[in-house]
């Protein structure tokens, strides 16, 4: 069958935006649609200058036998500006206030089109650090690191606060929990992490920071490397917050549990932008 050039650049580009990050061999290509490498490289070219055009990102192409092309999405501040926007609307729904000062977010975790925006935004903050895996803490954070982790093209690391025995050989630690000051523990499978990995760590929400403080020291157990932090919701109102580097695309202020009242407000992520 032969293809047209309009077919095989709907092609490619369906291809490449459902595969970010990933670097595919143009010889793919060109055994797929039987054409000249030349003729390939200038599909690229085409779909490369509508990427950048339309703000969608950039298409990055790798020279010698190893190498390909690769898409690498980008969201522009604008559209960080409306996803920020979406997430606050959301928030500032009244019942959303829990005991303690925590919100409810089961929602907006089990939101499969708002995580994709959400996974994109927190992607481009990081695009350019070097990464080997997504690391966050069971059980909300999971759908929300593997929003971030579908765009960046890497595994996801998932921290736990008891032992399986499908786990295998694990190492734990024990942390101070930042808001109630409780002793708790975090374990972590041996193999699901390799030592020196570089990673991100993302969560749902963040309070004191005790949490994010534990992984950072089970995480240098593994002689990993923490790239960056990035979280949901923070809550504003923190006397002694144990993590000071990191981003958040929303700040929690203003709570009044007895009157079930709060304000939601943008975080820090759109200085990244």
């Amino acid at each position: 069958m032969r293809y047209k050039r309009s077919e095989r650049i709907v092609y490619m580009t369906q291809y490449l935006i459902s595969n970010p990050n990933k670097l595919v061999p143009l010889t793919y290509f060109v055994e797929k649609f039987k054409q000249a490498k030349s003729s390939i490289s200038e599909d690229v070219q085409i779909i490369k200058d509508t990427v950048v055009k339309e703000g969608l990102g950039s298409i990055e192409t790798v020279a010698g036998a190893s190498g390909g092309v690769r898409y690498r999405p980008q969201m522009q501040r604008e559209e960080a500006e409306a996803v920020i926007q979406e997430v606050t609307t959301l928030l500032q729904e009244k019942d959303r206030l829990l005991p303690g000062g925590y919100l409810f977010l089961s929602d907006l975790m089990g939101n499969p089109t708002l995580l994709k925006k959400v996974g994109k935004l927190i992607a481009t903050i990081y695009m350019e650090e070097e990464l080997d895996a997504i690391v966050t803490i069971a059980t909300k954070g999971i759908s929300l690191a593997h929003a971030v982790a579908s765009v960046l093209n890497l595994p996801v690391v998932v921290i736990r606060k008891d032992n399986k025995v499908t786990e295998g050989s694990t190492v734990s630690i024990n942390y101070v929990s930042g808001s109630s000051r409780k002793i708790e523990t975090m374990v972590l499978s041996k193999r699901t992490l390799k030592e020196h990995s570089k990673v991100l760590v993302v969560d749902d929400f963040m309070r004191a920071g005790g949490s994010i403080n534990g992984v950072m020291n089970l995480m240098a157990e593994f002689k990993a490397q923490v790239k960056g932090v990035s979280v949901l919701v923070e809550s504003k109102e923190v006397k002694q917050r144990l993590i000071e580097d990191y981003t958040s695309l929303v700040r929690l202020s203003d709570v009044d549990e007895y009157n079930q009242d709060f304000e939601v407000e943008p975080g820090n992520s759109l200085s990244k932008f």
